[in-house]
């Protein structure tokens, strides 16, 4: 059995085990953390010509096999950050809601590499950031911003930070992103900053629900002299946006380095979210990666 077939859902573009086909609210993000836009509806993802695939994710109604498929790809969504250099010692941390019990979630646990993370790894924490499954301990200061966006953001499945260096470089500016290429325009007013304590280390629950109400509706959140924050439908999604986001930051820091970047003026930056920045599309453009981990280090799956 390869990689793909240990997932709990088998067939992304039809429903088996479990699942069903996602119906049109699901695939247009419709009341979801980044629902703003056109959706799966007169995208450039879908192709226009008939009779060819794309790619969905799936929907399942087995609480079981939705849970290894959510831990499944939190696993591989931690090989990633680990292979483009997203580790910082032991900060960092990506959570996933349980399907069953949505007052838990699932996390990498303290002190291991992003690179060695599997699936048996995996921590579960209620919302008192009590160790519920697993033996190893949570980072504090992951439990108390994760647990205060998912008590705050219902409609969350999925949230990621990492120390990546362009993002917490950039995050000492106390700016949003800019809108200078496509790929920064799908968090074009959709990303904020967030300036209550700035740089001090959050353990304090207080200070994580400053945060996820600075967060709001949005799908990001920048914590000015940290780095920055993403949400999403699913982990795929939530960790596309981080990956877009911290290589934006670069972009941006690059571009400033060398002269004064011209601006996209907000229509067609408003167009480009629109076309690139809603969940599917987010959730979408995981995927290589996804393809690409999951051949390569199948023993996330242990």
């Amino acid at each position: 059995m390869d990689a793909q077939q240990r997932e709990a859902g088998v067939d992304r573009t039809t429903g088996t085990r479990g699942q069903h086909e996602p119906d049109a609210d699901t695939l247009t993000g419709t009341g979801t953390a980044a629902g703003a836009g056109a959706g799966l509806r007169g995208s450039a993802f879908v192709p226009r010509q008939e009779n060819l695939e794309l790619p969905l994710p799936p929907v399942f109604t087995d609480a079981a096999q939705e849970r290894e498929h959510r831990k499944q790809r939190l696993a591989g969504a931690c090989r990633v950050f680990g292979r483009l250099g997203f580790s910082e010692g032991v900060a960092g941390h990506i959570t996933v809601r349980d399907p069953e019990y949505p007052d838990m979630f699932w996390v990498n646990p303290f002190g291991m590499s992003f690179r060695h993370v599997r699936v048996s790894d995996l921590i579960l924490v209620d919302h008192e950031g009590q160790v519920r499954h697993g033996r190893r301990p949570v980072n504090r200061a992951g439990f108390v911003i994760h647990s205060a966006i998912h008590a705050a953001r219902p409609d969350v499945v999925a949230a990621c930070h990492a120390h990546a260096v362009h993002g917490k470089a950039f995050s000492s500016l106390g700016r949003l992103l800019d809108p200078i290429t496509q790929d920064a325009c799908a968090v074009y007013e959709q990303h904020i900053v967030h300036r209550d304590g700035a740089g001090a280390v959050v353990v304090e629950e207080e200070a994580g629900r400053q945060l996820a109400a600075g967060l709001g509706p949005h799908k990001a959140v920048i914590h000015q002299n940290h780095g920055i924050f993403t949400v999403g439908a699913s982990v795929d999604e939530a960790a596309w946006w981080f990956i877009s986001m911290e290589r934006s930051a670069q972009a941006q820091l690059l571009a400033e380095a060398a002269g004064t970047p011209h601006l996209i003026d907000p229509e067609a930056a408003r167009h480009t979210r629109e076309q690139t920045g809603f969940p599917l599309a987010g959730w979408f453009s995981f995927q290589p990666l996804w393809d690409e981990i999951t051949r390569t280090e199948p023993d996330l799956f242990e």
